[in-house]
């Protein structure tokens, strides 16, 4: 059988700089493998049409799904809505087009560790006297879970609590629990996003004390969990003695977690901390008393928390809204709002509050709407 005829502007279309007598015996060849397995290689080229990606999510969803979805996308952190944050919310009212838009989404993120390994073998060529550091810390290492088990077991140790002690403690709980990996990933991503200081995954990975210092937590959190109270509490000790931070291991804490700079921050037991929530150092989750039981602050989803700010007593963070430095919460904060001083006042007031239209915890602006609410002058 003869080969088949192309016309000359397919040929050229599917490939520009190719001859077409070239092509015509390429074609040949692939008409002949084509035969025996029952499959025509230009059917998809020429019969199938091509659409943009953003016309395809617009066909599947109404204009106003569409921008939700943008909305709740990293990348389109700053378009508004005023729907809530929270991911079960999400679920409930989300159309299963767009449900599936956003897991396949969640499907093609970069993966952090592959990117770290990348950027390890750069950062070795480029400074040949760390290649010895980061062929031990991550290079040597197979996966996630045992580079994180090692270089939190290195930063911890002490001369009476060696790091292959800590080592067989941090791995048998990474690989027992996935969801902390998990979790580490959208850590990664999120000081990658919003902290302009980051250079690299790699660079979070093994120099930021906030990342690291709640991946140490998310492991005492298990353990505590599991009724290993005392290992749990050990592990407390250590990162406050090698960070600086405080976070009690009974506090809950969800995932894309910025701990900016982190020293200084003290978490109480009680204490709940949603997710994408961006907190700087200084800050302090506690108590008002003696008073035992829950008693510590709830943090909802987005919220951003400014530097030396204390959130006293078992009151409730709205989502998406903003703590201004140096305030002093004593009391509920509404969604979407800004409240700033000491004692905090919301902006705005009470009854008719500023709203925020976009997420604080993803933008880090820290000082919109209050400049144009206070008079004070330096």
């Amino acid at each position: 059988m003869k080969a088949p005829v192309v016309a000359p502007f397919l040929c050229k279309a599917l490939y520009p700089r190719c001859n077409p007598f070239f092509f015509t015996l390429a074609s040949s060849s692939i008409y002949s493998l084509s035969k025996h397995l029952h499959y025509n290689p230009l059917a998809t080229c020429v019969d199938t049409p091509r659409a943009e990606p953003s016309q395809i999510c617009r066909d599947q969803s109404d204009d106003h799904v569409y921008k939700y979805v943008t909305y709740c996308r990293p990348t389109f952190s700053d378009h508004v809505s005023g729907l809530p944050f929270s991911k079960n919310h999400m679920k409930t009212i989300h159309t299963d087009s767009v449900a599936e838009d956003l897991h396949h989404e969640n499907e093609t993120k970069e993966d952090p560790w592959l990117k770290m390994q990348e950027d390890a073998r750069l950062d070795a060529d480029r400074e040949p006297v760390l290649s010895s550091y980061y062929y031990t810390s991550i290079l040597s290492q197979k996966t996630l879970e045992r580079a994180l088990a090692n270089h939190l077991a290195i930063k911890l140790s002490n001369s009476s609590l060696p790091s292959s002690t800590l080592f067989d403690i941090f791995i048998g709980a990474l690989e027992e629990n996935q969801d902390i990996i998990g979790a580490v990933k959208e850590d990664l991503r999120a000081v990658k996003e919003r902290d302009p200081a980051c250079i690299s995954y790699v660079h979070c990975f093994l120099n930021f004390k906030g990342f690291l210092a709640c991946q140490a937590h998310r492991i005492a959190h298990k353990l505590w969990a599991q009724g290993r109270n005392v290992l749990a509490i050990l592990i407390q000790n250590r990162v406050s003695d090698a960070f600086a931070v405080d976070i009690h291991p009974g506090a809950r804490i969800g995932q894309g977690i910025l701990l900016d700079h982190a020293t200084g921050l003290v978490v109480g037991e009680t204490a709940v901390i949603g997710n994408n929530v961006s907190i700087l150092h200084n800050v302090t989750l506690g108590g008002t008393g003696k008073a035992c039981g829950d008693r510590h602050p709830k943090i909802g989803d987005g919220v951003l928390i400014g530097a030396g700010t204390c959130i006293l007593g078992n009151i409730r963070i709205g989502e998406g809204a903003k703590i201004g430095a140096c305030s002093v919460v004593l009391k509920d904060v509404p969604p979407r709002t800004t409240a700033v001083g000491n004692p905090a006042k919301l902006v705005g007031g009470t009854q008719n509050p500023i709203k925020l239209d976009k997420i604080p915890s993803f933008t880090m602006d820290h000082t919109s709407h209050i400049a144009e609410w206070s008079d004070y002058v330096v």
